[in-house]
This record gives structure tokens, C-alpha cells and sequence, in this order.
């Protein structure tokens, strides 16, 4: 099992490839359907429960330009699952291509221990952590337009977003 690398593929044009990492799959595949939805340039190439990636498919394999890693709450292996796989990626993609995406912050069952680990993860890598609701629609459209707006950036599409606007995106999201 190799390191999965950011420039190891040449990238599509005019397209963007978003890898969706989630132990469960409870919220994945509804997130990459909106995202889909959303702009249709954006392809959700994969969805992996953990990292590594197998190796069969690598030469085939597109271009990942965004991972994100998402961690439910009420789940402590969840967050587990997420802290293995970063060993598996190139010290490249944590240079504004990885992104973490928490859901069930706002419930009262889950022990604030929990947020805060994850927040300290985010933030000793410098990686954007957002914040999602995944049992209602708006919440998953809203955490679809977010990673967008991250993506643009990661993909290095420049329209109207720069590295500043995307930590103003980041440093506004409630948990």
C-alpha cells in the first residue's frame, strides 16, 4: 500500500475530483449526490470507507484534488478510522487538499471530549474543519456548498476565492 500523492496525476480540465472518506456511509453517499447536484463539473470519484486506496485501480485512477474526511460524532471509531488513514496520505495533501467534515456536533449525547479531539486534529494538521447537520436536506446542501467553495480553492480554480476567503469561510461555521 503506497501513499496516496496530490501531483502524481495531471488534472482534468475543467473538472474536480472529490475522494469522501466515512467508516460508516451513513452520510456519504447523500453528500456526494448534492454535491453532484450542485455543480456538475465536480465528479465524487470515490468513496472509500478508510485509506489506503486499493492498488489495483491506480494507473486508472483520476486526479484527487480534494479528501475529505468525515467523522461522525456519536461514533468513536469514526474518528479512529479517520487518524489511520492520514498515515496514508503524502504530506502534500495537507497543504489545503484535505478537509475534515464533523457531523452530530450539536448533540447533547455526544461527550465534548469528542469535538475537541477532532478540533485539535484539524488544527495541528491546518486542515478547515467544517461542521454539517446530516438528517435534514438543508444541512447536507449547505455542507455541499462549503466543500465547494473549498474545492474551488484545492483545484485551483481562482474565481472569486482566495486562500482568505476560504479561512473566513472556515473560521465562520458554527459547530
Amino acid at each position: 500500500m503506497s501513499l496516496l500523492k496530490p501531483f502524481s496525476k495531471l488534472p482534468g480540465l475543467n473538472t474536480a475530483n472529490i475522494l469522501l472518506v466515512e467508516n460508516e456511509e451513513q452520510f456519504q453517499q447523500k453528500l456526494a449526490d448534492t454535491v453532484v447536484l450542485q455543480e456538475n463539473t465536480v465528479n465524487v470519484s470515490m468513496l472509500a470507507r478508510s485509506l489506503p486506496l486499493p492498488m489495483e485501480n491506480e494507473e486508472s485512477r483520476t486526479r484527487i484534488d480534494l479528501v475529505v474526511f468525515i467523522i461522525h460524532l456519536t461514533s468513536e471509531l469514526s474518528f479512529q478510522s479517520a487518524e489511520t488513514s492520514l498515515k496514508y496520505l503524502d504530506p502534500g495533501y495537507l497543504q489545503g487538499k484535505v478537509c475534515f467534515l464533523v457531523t452530530s456536533a450539536r448533540n447533547l449525547s455526544v461527550p465534548p471530549e469528542r469535538l475537541v479531539s477532532v478540533r485539535t486534529l484539524a488544527a495541528s494538521l491546518h486542515c478547515p474543519l467544517l461542521c454539517a447537520e446530516d438528517q435534514t436536506t438543508e444541512g447536507v446542501t449547505t455542507a455541499a456548498h462549503r466543500l465547494l467553495a473549498i474545492l474551488e480553492v484545492s483545484a485551483v480554480w481562482y474565481r472569486p476565492y482566495g486562500i482568505l476567503s476560504l479561512w473566513q469561510l472556515v473560521s465562520t461555521c458554527p459547530p
